[in-house]
């Protein structure tokens, strides 16, 4: 009787999200997803990619180690200012990568693969890697980090330099939204979701999400869960740090469960996991979001501290 109720529940629920979604979403001037509001770093991109701001490097350039931080699915460079922020009297540097066919209008979101969001990471990765650059890094944050665990599992680091470190926040191998998994069922009938953000996040995510692009982000995370299902390692020498919200709204903590069982170092040692008591995705972004506790701003101080730590190695 109680899995009647549910399904019945669940019917109404796409039905009414149906009939309450227009074909074309009402986009306003004042959002990302319009023709007027830009990534800063599609313009200026000196200012967010060490590649770009750094393209004749010195030897003392090169000695220094790079971080290539990659935000989440509908986010934008916005998600690791804050990083940025706090690391600027430190020895190492950041590269803030927007990630391909985001920052830009709906349509061109709308129209975009996963593989697309990927190519700017592995773009900078292999200009770096070209300039000379030894000592290299990433984080990820959200579907950054599965798009992080999807290099891995698909042998891209066999060809290329190997990361020395890689630190994973709230990265989602299992969403904890449920309707995302039958959205290539109800996709087409939805056309859209609305995230429900705020005018101010308005600015730096897409408000309206295309069911297109939510079956994207299943796909990616489809091959990242079977390839930890079937297992595989890291390459030598690189380390990885996994930090996920206990609470995540949006990238369930099995997550990082997932990585913890299916994703071995290269030596064979288990990936370092730390769950974070907290009810936010993606825990290390605190601008926005208001009222912030001390517990949280602990969170993102920890995570912060100790990946400043490993790139000082």
């Amino acid at each position: 009787m109680r899995t009647e109720r549910l399904k019945i529940g669940i019917v109404l629920l796409v039905i009414g999200l149906f009939f309450g979604c227009e074909k074309s979403p009402p986009i306003e001037d004042s959002m990302l997803d319009g023709d007027l509001v830009f990534d800063p770093s599609i313009n200026n991109p000196e200012q967010y990619l060490v590649s770009a701001k750094y393209p004749n490097p010195s030897p003392e350039d090169i000695d220094k180690h790079i971080i290539i931080a990659i935000h989440g699915y509908t986010a934008s460079t916005f998600e690791w200012s804050e990083f940025q922020e706090w690391s600027q009297d430190s020895a190492y540097r950041i590269s803030q990568v927007l990630l391909g066919a985001h920052g830009r209008t709906y349509e061109e979101f709308k129209a975009s693969k996963w593989e697309d969001w990927l190519e700017s990471v592995t773009l900078e990765y292999e200009q770096l890697e070209a300039l000379g650059y030894k000592k290299i890094s990433f984080v990820g944050s959200s579907a950054g980090g599965a798009l992080l665990l999807e290099l891995a599992r698909s042998g891209y680091f066999e060809k290329h330099l190997a990361p020395k470190n890689i630190f994973l926040i709230d990265a989602v191998v299992v969403p904890s939204v449920k309707l995302q998994s039958i959205a290539g069922i109800v996709g087409p009938m939805l056309v859209y979701s609305d995230s429900g953000q705020s005018e101010g996040e308005d600015q730096f995510w897409y408000h309206f999400r295309p069911h297109e692009t939510i079956n994207e982000l299943n796909e990616l995370i489809k091959n990242v869960r079977q390839g930890l299902e079937d297992g595989f390692s890291l390459p030598p020498d690189t380390y990885m740090k996994v930090f996920h919200s206990r609470y995540d709204p949006s990238a369930n903590s099995l997550s990082a469960v997932l990585i913890y069982k299916g994703l071995t170092l290269g030596n064979g040692d288990k990936v370092d996991v730390q769950i974070m008591d907290s009810d936010i995705h993606v825990f290390t972004r605190l601008k926005l979001r208001e009222p912030v506790t001390p517990l949280e701003r602990s969170n993102q101080q920890d995570a912060f501290r100790q990946m400043a730590q490993k790139l000082s190695e």
